[in-house]
């Protein structure tokens, strides 16, 4: 179990949603922040409010794409906050529609930011963790969809898949250097993903070339789970950390359908 008072976390995706009501959770029990997000502006005011509830949270910009970008992240975090205890690999985006209407872009997009961005984290900082030998914790936020197949979101999909491969394989590695792994997998959460193509970049055709994701809220009966606030799934991600817990459900009804799949699997061994 995690003793937080004075450890520091850095949280990607760290403006809004479960980023941010993670961190604030976090800084109630102690932890010291860097939060971090592509959006300087709101990052800035979410940063002033946590300051404001009494939390020692810093802001740093940064692009979870780009290799070099996350280098620097982590270089300025040790150096300003003297060590790193936790980073939570949250930033996601997503597009919505068929496999066969995807463009290359939104692919390279897709698995830039919401794959090769916690590759990024790990790359980064998880090296310098094991050389501080002070314990610690890899956060990362997939999906259901990291699960099971989402009909509508393959490349999502294939990237949370990869995101849920790594945390189970890191939560084995790192046993020996007391850093623990855990994976974020919900359904629905009242977040901004659906309105994620904001911040699509030019290199990736911009906002514009975005297949919209299906409206995430409850006037959508044609989604599965509940939406559960960002309250509530912070809560249940941070009680996984300091449980050292591998995944976080916060779904039960997402219990069938992760069921169903592995039923399937089983199968196959009678059936051929």
């Amino acid at each position: 179990m995690i003793d937080l008072e004075g450890k520091v976390a850095v949280i990607t995706g760290g403006a809004s949603g479960i980023g941010l009501e993670t961190g604030r959770q976090l800084a109630l029990r102690g932890a010291r922040l860097v939060m971090v997000d592509i959006e300087a502006d709101p990052l800035a005011t979410a940063v002033d409010g946590l300051r404001s509830g009494g939390a020692e949270a810093v802001a740093m910009t940064c692009d979870v794409s780009s290799h070099e970008a996350v280098n620097e992240l982590a270089d300025r975090a040790f150096a300003e906050m003297g060590a790193v205890h936790i980073v939570f690999n949250n930033a996601g985006v997503a597009v919505g529609g068929p496999i066969a209407e995807m463009t290359h872009d939104d692919w390279r997009w897709i698995v830039d930011v919401d794959l090769w961005g916690p590759i990024h984290g790990v790359e980064a900082f998880l090296p310098r963790m094991i050389d501080q030998g002070e314990g610690g914790h890899l956060l990362f936020t997939a999906s259901f969809a990291g699960l099971v197949p989402n009909v509508g979101l393959g490349p999502y999909c294939v990237a949370k898949y990869g995101v849920v491969a790594m945390a189970e394989v890191l939560h084995r590695e790192l046993r020996p250097h007391n850093i623990g792994s855990t994976v974020l997998c919900p359904m629905r959460v009242g977040t901004n993903i659906e309105s994620s193509e904001r911040n699509r970049p030019t290199r990736f055709g911009g906002p514009e070339a975005s297949p919209g994701v299906a409206d995430q809220d409850e006037s959508n009966e044609d989604m599965a789970g509940r939406v559960l606030d960002v309250e509530t799934v912070a809560a249940m991600t941070v009680d996984a950390m300091v449980e050292n817990r591998l995944y976080v459900l916060p779904h039960e009804e997402s219990r069938d359908f992760v069921r169903r799949r592995f039923d399937r699997i089983d199968r196959t061994y009678d059936q051929q």
